[in-house]
């Protein structure tokens, strides 16, 4: 039997054992959803966009779907009773997380907070992370360090529109926050660390991209798509950055501002037991931990922020009407003689609303981190199996004409007016950061970012689109990773507006 011959032999039986599978998942009620292929199951129907092929593929099988990742099943919730009864009803039966070859060697096979199982490891994490990082002391206490990072942009942004130069608002974007998110977690600012962000940018695209291997283990061995050994190539090139990172710290090689930040709170807690609800379990922490829970603030803080700003900033310029509301509410709330302070983001009410507009339209993660379903458990009369993927499709949800009526694809933050919709998890129409157990533990220091730099920004200067462009020709074309951003620069032409 030549080579040929044994390939296509191995991959017929390996499709006689999927459709059986499949057969019997049938017989056990799944959800409605597409016929899958043999080995691949509907791995090809994802496409570059997966979010939006997920949510024509629901117009057809219905708001609770079943799909077939090569071997693995997965149930892709498309709508707000949906994402209620996998978030809150059943939370805890679905609380679990996969692992995925990307994330098994980027992320330190997922032992920091993101990409970790649920369990008390992952609780007791948390909490650490919640009350060293994202407690409102911890938030007041970098609020200097926000104030000179924006006063330092808005210096340069003012110098660009002397010059009457076009400016890169996304790469200043990606500066800022960058600079806040390191300066806070690391104690180093963004330009001392600036080869973190392309290999942070490639190992989230790399971790949301569906690998063949990680749902067909026969592919494992060829690593057809390359993302395999990518991953180890980025993975080295962030160990070794967050190594020298600690080595600093931990010779006390840094300077004064720096000590006692979140690394050095880490650092305190090395080798010791972390409180736990399970007495006959200890929970510590070792070197590999510390690096994981660090990747995962830095890449939760920094690449979130800035796709959600970008985003706010591409739909007031394709709706100026918009723009010119929020600069009159930002004229009557501080004034032209005036930057932004924090203290003003609870007056700026239109400003709210256009950031809940911004992430119901583009929620930087449209599929939500993907949970994995710990039991076999009956949603709605359906068998939902043991090890199923759960993909949440906040996407999905934020267009759903049901809850957002025939102008759901257009950008209205006026649909808020009148409105208590928050976005705290509670109102299952608008979940960008998830609900329950796993909600984004940095949601409150993220919308902090996003409506102080997105307010400033448009408070002291006017933009254009540069060579004459119309609003309605701005590139709206979305890149896919672990999160959605947009897939072009945001170039514009500033002209500062206050009196100072």
């Amino acid at each position: 039997m030549d080579l040929y011959t044994s390939v296509a032999t191995l991959f017929a039986i390996l499709g006689a054992l999927q459709l059986l599978l499949h057969y019997f998942w049938r017989a056990r009620k799944l959800p409605p959803g597409p016929w899958p292929l043999p080995v691949i199951g509907n791995l090809h129907m994802l496409g570059k966009l997966p979010h939006q092929s997920l949510r024509k593929l629901a117009k057809t099988y219905g708001p609770i779907m079943s799909i077939h990742l090569g071997t693995v099943p997965a149930i892709v919730a498309s709508s707000r009773e949906a994402a209620e009864l996998f978030l809150k009803t059943h939370d805890r039966a679905f609380a679990g997380r996969p692992k995925t070859l990307a994330i098994e060697h980027v992320f330190y096979s997922g032992k920091g907070i993101a990409f970790t199982d649920y369990g008390p490891y992952w609780q007791n994490v948390r909490k650490l992370c919640i009350s060293q990082l994202f407690s409102p002391s911890k938030i007041d206490r970098f609020g200097a360090m926000r104030k000179e990072g924006l006063c330092h942009i808005v210096r340069k942004i003012k110098e660009a529109a002397v010059a009457d130069q076009v400016v890169d608002v996304s790469a200043l974007v990606e500066e800022l926050i960058g600079d806040m998110s390191f300066r806070m977690i690391l104690g180093s600012s963004f330009k001392d660390r600036s080869n973190l962000k392309a290999i942070i940018h490639e190992g989230l695209r790399l971790a949301g991209t569906f690998n063949l291997a990680d749902y067909v283990p026969l592919f494992r061995a060829f690593d057809l798509q390359g993302i395999t050994q990518r991953s180890k190539e980025i993975h080295v090139s962030i160990d070794k950055v967050l190594e020298e990172i600690i080595d600093e710290h931990e010779r006390n090689d840094v300077e004064s501002e720096s000590v006692g930040v979140f690394v050095d709170v880490l650092l305190s807690m090395m080798n010791q037991s972390l409180d736990t609800d399970n007495n006959k379990l200890t929970v510590s922490l070792n070197r590999t931990n510390l690096k994981a829970i660090l990747l995962d603030m830095i890449t939760g803080s920094y690449e979130s922020s800035s796709i959600a700003i970008n985003w706010a900033f591409s739909e007031l310029l394709r709706n100026p009407h918009v723009m010119a509301q929020l600069q009159e509410e930002l004229n009557t709330v501080v004034g032209m003689d005036r930057m932004v302070e924090e203290a003003d983001l609870m007056k700026l009410n239109y400003l709210e609303m256009v950031v809940k507009e911004t992430l119901r339209l583009h929620p930087v993660e449209p599929l939500l981190l993907p949970h994995e379903c710990k039991e076999d458990t009956v949603i709605n009369g359906y068998h939902i199996p043991k090890k199923s993927r759960i993909i949440v499709n906040v996407g999905a949800i934020g267009r759903d004409p049901k809850i957002w009526s025939g102008n759901a694809e257009e950008f209205i933050p006026e649909r808020f007016i009148d409105n208590d919709i928050d976005l705290k998890g509670h109102d299952f129409q608008l979940i960008p950061f998830g609900s329950g157990r796993r909600i984004c533990p940095g949601m409150v220091l993220g919308l902090i970012n996003v409506q102080l730099v997105a307010a400033q920004l448009v408070h002291c200067f006017k933009w254009e689109l540069p060579h004459g462009m119309l609003p309605c020709e701005l590139d709206m074309t979305e890149e896919y990773g672990m999160s959605c951003s947009r897939a072009n620069h945001l170039l514009l032409k500033p002209t500062y507006r206050l009196l100072v």
